[in-house]
């Protein structure tokens, strides 16, 4: 057996974290409406503005807040006449996180996927429905099939 593998194995997984390395911690977000078209805004839980624009429009967020602490936004929409729209963007817990239990060990877990905000994720899409409700609603797109 070579003598430098053992060394190679502890720097890897003392060095490594697995969803720092296959996952990110910023997400480009498809933000699109029902009807299209609609002036929308993203706030920060702490009521800070982040980005204004219309529909459809691709935007770019955080998905961490800090040192564990995932991303919560409040989307924001006059939607149709009479019919405001508020709904939450929340980040979630990334299935990689958990690829540190095999590759990044305690230093992944505690340390780099947390500081770095990669444990985290953004969906893909998320689309404000404003027709023909009493009080607007929002959801998350169906997820489009990855070739």
């Amino acid at each position: 057996m070579n003598r430098r593998m053992p060394l190679f194995a502890l720097a890897l997984t003392t060095c490594a974290s697995c969803a720092s390395i296959v996952s990110k911690s910023k997400y480009p977000v498809s933000i699109q409406s029902e009807p299209a078209g609609l002036e929308f805004e993203i706030l920060a839980p702490d009521g800070r503005s982040v980005h204004k624009g219309r529909t459809p429009q691709i935007v770019t967020l955080d998905a961490h807040k800090g040192f564990f602490q995932r991303a919560k936004y409040v989307l924001r929409s006059t939607g149709t006449p009479g019919n405001p729209i508020e709904a939450r963007l929340d980040a979630s817990l990334d299935p990689w996180y958990f690829g540190n239990i095999i590759f990044g060990g305690l230093i992944g877990i505690l340390i780099v996927d947390p500081l770095t905000g990669a444990m985290w994720k953004l969906p893909d899409d998320f689309v404000l429905r404003a027709s023909g409700l009493e009080a607007g609603v929002a959801e998350r797109a169906a997820p489009t099939p990855q070739s």
